[in-house]
């Protein structure tokens, strides 16, 4: 981490006292070197406990998936970014390297803004452990849309709570999911929430058990058939560091 290379145990408690001292200088010093920013900041931090209110990097310009992806494509492109290990041993592992990654995020982000997610959009993600839960998260940041996650445990009231507490305009999620020896109808579990959620617009089905399953005219769409039409370059939209 930054100019902290840590081989003992007493070299980390001294680079975490300074941390808890200094948290200004210390986080400075981490941003300076391991992220890409638009802009830099007028100010590392700014606290308020009183309230409370605590702000970092206030006036910087970034975004996220510019770190997480584009920063290694140069150097770490060829290696793993995601490894995936599937609940079923029979069923093949899955490793996606960073130029992958980018990829597949971007093609993902232009079928959200395609089917018009844009800039603070809210997007309900309800997944199952799959690739497509790492990338559609990425994709929303990419281009400044705000995800909300929610457990693909929870029932379809649940669901319906969050997706209008949030006012969602796109639901993305799959036909079913494997939990042990079982299939869960992940599909039905939305088909049932959406009854009560009139802001939703459009749901993103990924194909992962594929069963029969009911699709929406004019509001489900397979995902795998967009993806393949898009485009795999993506401009990432700047945000605010908060």
């Amino acid at each position: 981490m930054s100019n902290y290379h840590i081989k003992h145990l007493e070299e980390y408690y001294q680079v975490y006292r300074k941390s808890v001292r200094d948290p200004e200088h210390f986080w400075e010093e981490i941003a300076e070197e391991h992220f890409m920013w638009r802009r830099k900041w007028d100010k590392v931090l700014s606290w308020d406990f009183s309230k409370p209110e605590i702000k970092w990097f206030e006036g910087a310009r970034l975004n996220i998936t510019e770190n997480c992806i584009d920063r290694h494509l140069a150097t770490r492109g060829d290696k793993t970014a995601i490894l995936f290990e599937p609940n079923d041993p029979d069923e093949k592992v899955i490793s996606i390297t960073y130029k992958e990654l980018s990829e597949r995020v971007n093609k993902f982000a232009n079928v959200l803004k395609e089917q018009g997610i844009g800039k603070g959009d809210r997007v309900c993600i309800y997944l199952p452990m799959i690739p497509e839960l790492a990338v559609s998260v990425l994709a929303c940041a990419r281009i400044g849309a705000i995800h909300s996650v929610v457990f693909a445990g929870f029932s379809s009231t649940a669901l319906s709570t969050r997706i209008n507490d949030s006012e969602c305009k796109m639901v993305i999620t799959s036909d079913g999911s494997y939990r042990g020896a079982k299939t869960i109808d992940l599909k039905g579990i939305v088909d049932e929430a959406l009854k009560d959620c009139p802001c939703v617009e459009t749901v993103l089905v990924a194909k992962r058990i594929a069963s029969d399953i009911h699709m929406e005219a004019g509001r489900d769409k397979w995902l795998q058939p967009l993806l393949d039409e898009a485009s795999s370059d993506c401009k990432a939209e700047v945000m605010q560091a908060e």
